[in-house]
């Protein structure tokens, strides 16, 4: 039997997640920031949220210099993209990210971009040199305890108005799909 690509996305958000709690509590486990490497930490990451669970997010000190906070997001759709400089599936995937972010903002949508990157720096050059201005941030302890970032890279979760999750997705994504979050508005 042959699935269509929107089957297999929603088989795959929905089959083999556990709770929103345990997924935060394996927070611990995630690969942590700036893994550059997979092996046993990503091994112990936990895997994507369920859709329809709460999607805590926390305060996050962004690369630009100012601060994401929750409270602003209150009522939004919110893009959550955990992403590194050195990943090439990221690399295809972040420009339509902006295009989303760019093209959406206005209609109530937020993005927090989290990276992986072990050296601040080095993610917020890259950003600049692609010239992309979604809210980014880094994916430190303190973050990584309420949002751990979930197995794989890039990974994107939307979270809808209500706070729960609509849809998650580990691995590249295709630029429709990525155009296609906007019905979540």
């Amino acid at each position: 039997m042959k699935l269509s690509r929107r089957s297999m996305l929603s088989a795959t958000a929905t089959l083999g997640f556990g709770a929103a709690a345990a997924w935060r509590a394996a927070g611990a486990a995630t690969a942590g920031p700036g893994s550059t490497v997979p092996g046993a930490a990503e091994a112990r990451a936990p895997g994507l949220p369920a859709l329809g669970t709460m999607l805590p997010l926390p305060v996050v000190p962004l690369l630009d210099g100012s601060t994401f906070d929750p409270a602003s997001a209150a009522g939004r759709v919110v893009v959550v993209y955990w992403w590194a400089s050195w990943c090439p599936f990221c690399a295809v995937q972040s420009p339509h990210i902006e295009a989303l972010w760019q093209a959406q903002r206005a209609r109530g949508l937020t993005v927090l971009a989290l990276s992986i990157d072990k050296d601040r720096a080095v993610a917020a050059s890259y950003l600049q040199k692609k010239k992309y201005s979604f809210p980014a941030g880094m994916l430190g302890p303190e973050v990584a305890a309420v949002l751990p970032k979930p197995k794989g890279l890039p990974v994107t979760v939307v979270r809808g108005r209500d706070g729960k999750v609509v849809m998650a997705e580990a691995g590249e994504m295709f630029p429709e799909d990525i155009e296609g979050m906007a019905k979540f508005l």
